[in-house]
């Protein structure tokens, strides 16, 4: 119990007797102390007293697929100082491969009693992923947000960058150049984002009086090595434009054209999507399109934080227009391509 005192007093910047009156429940103590210290034990792993565990911490779980992508780390960026600046303490839970999962982590936040969720590029936006942890969160009405598409019927308010405006940006500037044979690097056939990429692909070829064909669609996990397997099958089709899901997609397929002798974007041109850290850095610096992450981060909190207050918020989803931000990985395709 000493142990205890100690550490949640050095934590907050208190004494051991002003924790102690908090504990215990006694008089003296200021409002903004009390959640403060409530706040440490619940950071630092203690249960709180008897008396105190009907009250839900000032904290908010925030749920991360990877740190690997450099989107993640920018949205948990804005999305922590956001909660900053509404008195609440994000509690940031990321998977890795063969550790801790989604649910397991839904499962602690439980136990720390947090005051909501916010999860991006989490479970559910994957048809064929379990999503049992997401109803527990539901029935025990603990707020939640949502950032980027998710599937249908599972009822929390969700964030999301227009996917169908991205592809459109993408194809538009690629057909632009000349460009006739575009291909897609997409993640899983069951990822809701990317089922909106190529259904909007999809419409534009036809709108066009063309089509794309499956074998220009190729499917990948969401990591360079991923974007380079795919990228290496879309070139043995001819395709001269790739669009491509995230970022480190992209860098896949500029690695994937040079191991095949070919120079982007002399020979293949190159489209990202996210605008993440540093792809102005990259060689050469990547096309993408970029996602409006402050604002979005910043709606989901304060869609967080509304349910927190509370009050309802209708289970709709925002939609943030992307921006098309053209750099040295995109130029007109080769002649012999283009005819």
């Amino acid at each position: 119990m000493t142990r205890r005192l100690a550490q949640v007093a050095q934590k907050v910047g208190v004494s051991e007797a002003t924790v102690s009156r908090v504990l215990n429940g006694k008089p003296g103590v200021s409002d903004a102390t009390r959640q403060a210290v409530l706040s440490a034990l619940d950071v630092l792993g203690y249960e709180r007293p008897t008396q105190l565990r009907g009250e839900r911490a000032r904290l908010v779980g925030l749920v991360l697929p990877e740190l690997q992508n450099p989107i993640f780390p920018a949205f948990a960026e804005v999305v922590g100082g956001a909660l900053a600046q509404q008195g609440l303490t994000p509690v940031l839970c990321t998977q890795t491969k063969g550790g801790v999962s989604e649910a397991d982590y839904v499962e602690l936040l439980l136990q720390q009693q947090v005051s909501g969720v916010v999860f991006a590029g989490g479970l559910y936006a994957q048809a064929d992923a379990p999503h049992d942890h997401y109803k527990v969160l539901a029935d025990r009405k603990i707020p939640v947000v949502l950032i980027n598409a998710a599937i249908a019927h599972l009822g929390f308010p969700c964030v999301s960058c227009d996917d169908s405006v991205a592809v459109e940006q993408a194809w538009r500037h690629l057909v632009s150049l000349g460009h006739e044979r575009i291909g897609l690097v997409l993640g899983p056939s069951d990822h809701m984002p990317s089922q909106r990429k190529l259904t909007a692909a999809r419409a534009l070829a036809e709108a066009s009086g063309a089509a794309i064909p499956d074998e220009w669609v190729a499917r990948a996990m969401f990591s360079l090595e991923g974007g380079q397997a795919a990228a290496m099958r879309l070139l043995d089709q001819g395709v001269t434009g790739f669009i491509c899901a995230s970022d480190p997609l992209a860098l896949g397929a500029v690695r994937a054209a040079r191991r095949r002798g070919l120079s982007v974007p002399e020979d293949v041109s190159v489209v990202g999507y996210d605008d993440s850290a540093f792809m102005n850095c990259t060689e050469p610096p990547l096309t993408t399109v970029r996602q409006p992450i402050e604002a979005m981060g910043r709606a989901a909190v304060e869609l967080l934080s509304v349910q927190i207050g509370g009050r309802t918020v209708p289970s709709d989803e925002l939609l943030f227009e992307p921006e098309l931000v053209v750099r040295g990985s995109t130029a007109q395709p080769p002649r012999s391509a283009s005819r």
